[in-house]
């Protein structure tokens, strides 16, 4: 028998997207069975390479009926994976939730703080679970990293993230550029950096925003265990010398107390392992997302101090 007659019962809202891709991949490596997909969008042939018998829908409310009716018959969808706008995701997780399936969501999982409080009274009214997608906490170097750390007491690190991922100008023509559908470029491009750097060294005591634009922000993160100089960006003139003259459109840097911390292999299978997680029991709930949404949050709120002695050594320049 077909591993996917066995296996559990998926939907996905978004399949259009960038990231579903990686979902699909993943409900099928796990041995799932995607029975239906929503976007607004019908460029979805990715559908024939994995899972061609799945249902399709164009409209959120035809979808929504669709889960009702399978929950009326007592077979609901087990798992409904959310890859859609970050500002949707709050909604489509409660239309997983009532209709009586568990919820995997990419990051962010919601814009803010608050959504996560009333995200767990859903939980407890409906019984089911929410899972985000919190991939580089499976990354084989940075368990290694967040390991090591555990085993050193008292001691304060010194920590320096870069992250420049060139993006071209229909970026901010699109929901990405705009901050309330995104949370902005903290949130959008930066969220799980922040939660990585919270769930190695702690959670954050003091934070200061040195920058904040449509495509750049920086700042200084005073966490339990680390003193954190961030810098992210959507411009191809901010990926420093060589890799910009080699070509290279994304920049990805994490020293900690001056040596780099090499993760830039290893991400090819963590949305599978992420699957696994969840079907083995031990996903990553409300609580470790809270973190990292009250951070960006507090970011995107935050009135730019300028450049400071905690500034990134890219604004220095």
């Amino acid at each position: 028998m077909n591993a996917n007659q066995t296996g559990k019962t998926f939907g996905l809202i978004g399949v259009a997207g960038y990231i579903a891709p990686r979902h699909i991949h993943a409900i099928k490596e796990t041995g799932g069975n995607l029975c239906a997909a929503l976007d607004k969008f019908d460029s979805v042939g990715i559908l024939d390479r994995y899972f061609p018998e799945a249902s399709f829908f164009l409209e959120p409310e035809r979808f929504d009926r669709y889960l009702y009716k399978r929950q009326r018959q007592g077979n609901p969808l087990d798992f409904i994976s959310i890859c859609s706008p970050n500002y949707l995701h709050d909604a489509h997780i409660r239309m997983a939730l009532r209709n009586g399936s568990d919820a995997i969501c990419e990051k962010p999982l919601v814009l803010n703080p608050w959504n996560v409080d009333a995200l767990e009274q859903l939980e407890q009214d409906t019984g089911q679970q929410i899972y985000n997608i919190l991939q580089l906490r499976l990354h084989p170097a940075i368990v290694a990293l967040k390991e090591k750390i555990e085993k050193e007491s008292g001691k304060m690190y010194e920590v320096d993230l870069t992250y420049v991922t060139s993006r071209g100008k229909w970026y901010q023509e699109s929901w990405k550029g705009d901050i309330a559908k995104s949370g902005g470029i903290a949130t959008n491009i930066g969220i799980h950096f922040f939660d990585m750097l919270q769930w190695i060294f702690g959670g954050a005591q003091q934070s200061t925003v040195h920058l904040h634009q449509a495509d750049r922000a920086a700042g200084f993160l005073q966490l339990k265990k680390a003193r954190v100089r961030w810098f992210l960006s959507l411009n191809f003139d901010d990926i420093p010398q060589p890799a910009r003259g080699n070509g290279f459109q994304t920049y990805r840097s994490v020293t900690v107390d001056g040596e780099e911390i090499e993760f830039s292999n290893g991400f090819t299978d963590l949305h599978t392992q992420s699957y696994q997680h969840i079907l083995s029991g031990h996903g990553f709930g409300l609580d470790d997302a809270r973190p990292s949404i009250s951070m960006v949050h507090e970011i995107r709120n935050s009135q730019p101090q300028g450049l400071t002695g905690d500034s990134h050594p890219l604004l220095k320049q």
